[in-house]
């Protein structure tokens, strides 16, 4: 457990965690291969394939949770606002992870950055402060964030 000087608000966090529960395959298509972001490729088939979206994102679904992130501090890691992470707890945290903490009892959503007792949760944003440990606050790294799902609000 370590300490630390400033507490997170939970309006720049992801929301309460809520268990991964498994997604009938049936339900999701998608195609097999890759799309172009540019011209389209004529060579790409159309074919279809059912994809199994807890055995393509999901390792340890036990240990695998859904959280929304809520806020923008880490918007230059590619996690806005809206957008939905797993989380999973069965892995080990380590320098350079993008992880969920719990600092006073609130989540957020940070870049661990753990150099041997120093420790410190990064926001991939200049505007959001690093959250570094001190005297009178506790911070309990929860998961290691495994997946980011886009909202593209449409």
């Amino acid at each position: 457990m370590y300490s630390i000087s400033q507490a997170h608000s939970s309006t720049d966090g992801p929301s309460s965690p809520v268990p991964v529960v498994a997604v009938d395959a049936a339900w999701v298509k998608g195609l097999l291969g890759s799309v172009q972001a540019g011209f389209p490729s004529p060579a790409e088939d159309h074919g279809v394939e059912r994809i199994d979206l807890n055995k393509e994102l999901i390792k340890h679904p036990q240990a695998t949770f859904l959280m929304r992130v809520r806020g923008a501090s880490m918007r230059e890691a590619g996690i806005d606002d809206g957008d939905v992470v797993l989380v999973d707890r069965a892995i080990k945290p380590t320098h350079g992870h993008v992880v969920v903490a719990v600092v006073d009892g609130e989540f957020t959503v940070k870049r661990l950055w753990k150099r041997g007792s120093n420790l410190k949760l990064q926001a991939a944003n200049p505007t959001y402060p690093d959250i570094l440990p001190r005297d009178g606050q506790t911070v309990e790294v929860w998961g290691v964030v495994t997946t980011a799902i886009k909202s593209m609000r449409v």
